[in-house]
């Protein structure tokens, strides 16, 4: 597996982008199912030490999502949530993506903050397939931060899915 991260702002400074890139030793299909079906993200998704409480996402068709996750230690509950806005699955095993929106809601009001955008791409790399991880439109450098660690404490517990 490799992992590179990148956050850049946007030509005008007003966002951030968060790359991250995994190489895994499975085929294109395989990693798309493990990213798209909802019973196989449920095994993976959120960051460790957070545990799912409720999740309607299918990454893999058109439509909103969401997710409430509530801290082991702390209690605390997060919501999140978007639309996913494309899905192109793989053609011979190739490649593949699926984006949506994201964004968090306020602990007090349930108001959702800030939107972003998200992309999941699968293509065929070497012996396997490449997972690249994009995060893009984030308003600040210190929100491309906060999702760097999310999205890397995520990607530990699907690394581990992914190859058990």
């Amino acid at each position: 597996m490799t992992q590179t991260k990148d956050a850049t702002a946007d030509t005008q400074g007003h966002t951030q982008d968060v790359e991250l890139i995994r190489d895994y030793k499975v085929s294109v299909d395989r990693l798309w199912v493990a990213l798209t079906d909802p019973a196989e993200v449920a095994q993976w998704f959120g960051p460790e030490g957070v545990d799912i409480v409720e999740c309607h996402m299918t990454f893999g068709q058109r439509g909103p999502w969401f997710c409430k996750m509530v801290g082991r230690e702390s209690g605390k509950t997060f919501h999140v949530s978007g639309e996913i806005t494309h899905i192109r699955p793989p053609r011979g095993g190739t490649e593949a993506s699926t984006g949506f929106t994201w964004a968090w809601h306020d602990d007090d009001t349930g108001a959702r903050g800030a939107e972003s955008h998200v992309i999941f791409e699968v293509s065929h790399h070497g012996n396997g397939a490449r997972f690249r991880l994009i995060h893009r439109e984030l308003p600040s450098v210190d929100a491309a931060q906060q999702h760097t660690q999310g999205w890397l404490s995520t990607l530990r517990k699907f690394d581990d899915f992914i190859t058990t």
